[in-house]
């Protein structure tokens, strides 16, 4: 009987192993070395555990969320990894299903369990300054401490900070807007200030993070606004560039996971969030993408602890900007922002 049983056990674990198989799931993500680490760590894991097929789907967070909206109600893609900005957007367009509460997503940070939980964070960035120091040394230029710097007039023509279609452009003047008496509320006094102050420095909204860190190593940016990971790719090819951690704080951009409503293969693509926010997932993340982990289990080694966001002082720091009143006002700031800012 016992021999029975182990060898219905072994046959019904078969046949799960070649359900899976036969199914293909979709995971639209990020490009470049993200693109790179998920094919080469993180989805053969994945794949190996469950016997179905992976395929991954680059793009930016704005192209992924074009592709689930104009698939609604036939989507080919089953799980969604985009910047938290536009994962707000698809979770008020009804475009994300509800994340299952278990597993790895019961070990995430409260800052990562998005609105209405049907998204998560999968990896916490900072958005703050970051500074050539050969530049500064040889203007004898002490080191940035403050957003306020950018409105200094000593970095005319030395400051570069990406457009506002660029999360840093946009997280820039809600920044300025906060520190002037208004928030993502009320965005008159940033408008002034990012107009009157911050835009005579500017040298460049430059939307190509190729072209940023490029800018930044050879000098022609002093000052720039940008993300921690990004600043660290730019520090490990031998730049003498730093990132800054503003004093009044750095504003957090998560990247973000959801399993999109309707997916084809909805059950494969929980089990893949969940892989995903899993400590050891979590800890490549940090290695390689500089990404801080969300999952409050994830291990780390001192070096890479310094570099990326890390535990709770660091995590409970961050500034969370207010997405809901952002995207109803998106539109109409862009076009402020043309009209008035980068002129």
């Amino acid at each position: 009987m016992r021999k029975y049983l182990s060898v219905m056990s072994t046959l019904a674990m078969a046949a799960t192993l070649s359900a899976h198989a036969a199914e293909t799931i979709y995971v639209g993500g990020f490009g470049g070395s993200t693109e790179q680490l998920f094919k080469e760590k993180i989805i053969p894991p994945f794949e190996a555990k469950t016997g179905a097929k992976v395929v991954y789907v680059p793009g930016n967070s704005t192209d992924t969320l074009a592709k689930l909206q104009a698939q609604k109600g036939k989507q080919e893609m089953s799980v969604a990894l985009i910047d938290d900005g536009p994962m707000y957007q698809a979770v008020g367009l009804g475009l994300c299903a509800k994340v299952e509460q278990s597993g790895a997503v019961k070990e995430l940070y409260p800052s990562a369990r998005m609105l209405g939980d049907s998204s998560v964070g999968i990896g916490f960035i900072a958005t703050g300054l970051a500074y050539n120091k050969e530049v500064f040394a040889k203007n004898g230029w002490k080191a940035p401490t403050s957003w306020n710097d950018l409105t200094d007039p000593k970095y005319k023509q030395k400051v570069v900070i990406p457009p506002i279609t660029n999360g840093y452009g946009l997280l820039t003047l809600v920044m300025m807007s906060k520190l002037n008496g208004g928030g993502e509320a009320t965005m008159d006094p940033g408008f002034d200030v990012m107009t009157k102050k911050v835009a005579p420095n500017v040298l460049a909204w430059e939307p190509s993070p190729g072209k940023m860190a490029q800018m930044l190593q050879t000098g022609e940016a002093a000052l720039v606004v940008w993300g921690n990971g990004r600043v660290q790719a730019v520090v490990d090819q031998g730049a003498p560039v730093e990132f800054v951690y503003p004093k009044e704080g750095a504003v957090v951009i998560m990247t973000a996971g959801c399993v999109v409503e309707g997916a084809p293969q909805a059950v494969l693509g929980q089990q893949f969030l969940q892989h995903v926010v899993s400590a050891d997932m979590q800890a490549l993340l940090a290695n390689s993408q500089g990404w801080g982990p969300v999952n409050k289990t994830t291990k780390l080694t001192p070096d890479v602890m310094e570099r990326v966001v890390y535990g709770p002082e660091k995590v409970n720091a961050l500034i969370s900007p207010n997405y809901l009143v952002i995207n109803a006002k998106r539109a109409e700031w862009t076009n402020r922002w043309n009209r008035s800012v980068e002129r």
